[in-house]
């Protein structure tokens, strides 16, 4: 499908270099203007766009219509939820969103090996689209290169009402090696539909962001499925191969690493 803004600069009267310059990067630079105001075209894109981010935010996760049959049944998914009851509850206490439930811990510990390498969970977070349109294509790559390298893997689970904190609540309950939550980025104007990998090495009740680390920005516009699942592969590699995370380990190698 070609994006509206695609479209919108293939049918515009800019020259050329702002073309080029414009094809870049999402960002709305010498975007133009009437007058004082912003050209109709570019109002329009940008209340259309205001309108998905608040779409994205307000959506209730349906693991079923989100991720589709085939792809549950593939993998085995199941979703949980967290302490958050409901959305203006998750949105209004950001504190519901880090602990699971207690049907959700029972259910966790219940389905899931505990102890596994590599351990990987989705989340809403604030982009229930971003879960639609990334996760399908992302996931498998994640699980294929975790079996090339021999590493454990656990079961998959999807949770609702997810922030990103909730990691320390699965090191807590299953003990991998290693946790990486995909999990919907705060939508804005340039996309709705952003994932991002939250990465720690045995995530702890303690543990802050500063001990995790981050894949960002992947969706069409951004970092491809295939670009994210190498970098997310090599930071888990890395990982355990130093037996830590956060923000003493940095991405510096550009291909896959072994264990």
């Amino acid at each position: 499908m070609i994006d509206r803004r695609d479209e919108l600069l293939a049918n515009s009267g800019w020259s050329e270099l702002v073309r080029k310059i414009r094809a870049r990067t999402p960002a709305r630079v010498l975007a133009g203007r009437a007058g004082a105001a912003y050209r109709t075209e570019t109002q329009i894109q940008l209340r259309e766009d205001h309108a998905a981010a608040r779409d994205a935010v307000r959506a209730e996760f349906d693991l079923n219509a989100a991720l589709g049959a085939r792809v549950i049944e593939e993998w085995k998914l199941f979703g949980v939820r967290t302490r958050a009851s409901s959305k203006d509850e998750y949105l209004l206490h950001p504190s519901l969103g880090r602990e699971f439930s207690d049907a959700a811990r029972a259910e966790i510990s219940r389905r899931c090996p505990s102890g596994q390498d590599f351990q990987i969970a989705i989340g809403d977070g604030l982009s229930v689209p971003a879960i639609r349109a990334q996760v399908p294509a992302l996931l498998p790559l994640l699980l294929a290169g975790a079996e090339a390298r021999t590493w454990s893997v656990g079961q998959v689970f999807a949770i609702k009402h997810c922030r990103v904190g909730i990691l320390n609540e699965i090191g807590q309950l299953l003990q991998p090696r290693v946790a990486v939550l995909l999990i919907g980025e705060r939508p804005g104007l340039a996309t709705a539909e952003s994932l991002s990998a939250y990465m720690a090495y045995q995530p702890r009740a303690e543990h802050s962001d500063a001990d995790r680390n981050l894949i960002s920005n992947i969706h069409a516009r951004g970092l491809n499925a295939e670009d994210a699942a190498v970098r997310i592969l090599n930071l888990c590699a890395q990982m355990m191969k130093l037996g830590a995370s956060g923000y003493s380990l940095k991405e510096d190698r550009p291909r896959l690493e072994t264990t």
